[in-house]
């Protein structure tokens, strides 16, 4: 899952950057409004954490320029606590969630978490596809309740296939969202890390879908 992590303040923005990290993100940042804006516009990502007092262009105007724009990525913004009314115009300017300052880093995993389940449909913190079962909280993987060891990257892509199972993934759409924008990215690196995957996984786990992309069934064999 790549996330874009909108921040000024450098503490703060180390931070989350690295709680999120630890996580299983791929985390991308951005110092000011403009540089959010274009991020945010130009690249796809799973969710942004939006300061709202951001230098060169308010976090509030970058919001509202995503969304007229056809922006639809779910948005966390973060306020001062006291300012009841900058969260009023963020969730009325297309924010899906708040989070006032100072905050602990495990509320902030949990609503993560929760806005990329709710955007893709997923209403539990586990996601179960046949005898495969995501932990996202813990960041376990199991067959048949059996724990899986992975590697951050294969975890970070079976915990996407698994948030998008019944549909077919591109493989850019893939590389994009495990790599970022490194343009060191290559397909054959992907193959190579699905081909792990499939060991670890079993049978039928991921399929690909020739021309079209990798898939994990709703109900996996």
């Amino acid at each position: 899952m790549r996330v874009l992590v909108v921040e000024d303040d450098a503490r703060i923005r180390r931070d989350v950057t690295a709680t999120l990290e630890g996580a299983g993100y791929l985390v991308e940042v951005a110092r000011d409004g403009e540089e959010a804006w274009f991020s945010g516009d130009t690249q796809d990502f799973d969710l942004v954490v939006l300061d709202l007092g951001l230098p060169v262009l308010d976090g509030l105007s970058v919001l509202k320029r995503w969304r007229a724009g056809g922006r639809a990525m779910p948005v966390l913004i973060l306020t001062a606590r006291g300012s009841w009314s900058e969260r009023v115009e963020g969730i009325d300017a297309g924010a899906d969630d708040y989070l006032p300052k100072p905050f602990r880093m495990e509320e902030l995993l949990a609503r993560c978490r929760a806005l990329i389940r709710r955007s893709v449909g997923v209403a539990s913190a586990a996601i179960a596809a046949g005898p495969l079962l995501l932990d996202t909280r813990q960041m376990r993987v199991s067959r048949d309740g059996a724990p899986l060891s992975l590697s951050p990257l294969e975890y970070r892509l079976v915990a996407y296939l698994m948030h998008h199972k019944g549909r077919v993934v591109p493989a850019t759409e893939l590389l994009e969202h495990l790599y970022g924008d490194d343009d060191a990215r290559d397909p054959n690196a992907l193959e190579a890390v699905i081909a792990r995957l499939r060991k670890k996984l079993g049978p039928g786990a991921v399929e690909t879908r020739r021309g079209f992309g990798y898939l994990v069934e709703d109900a996996a064999p």
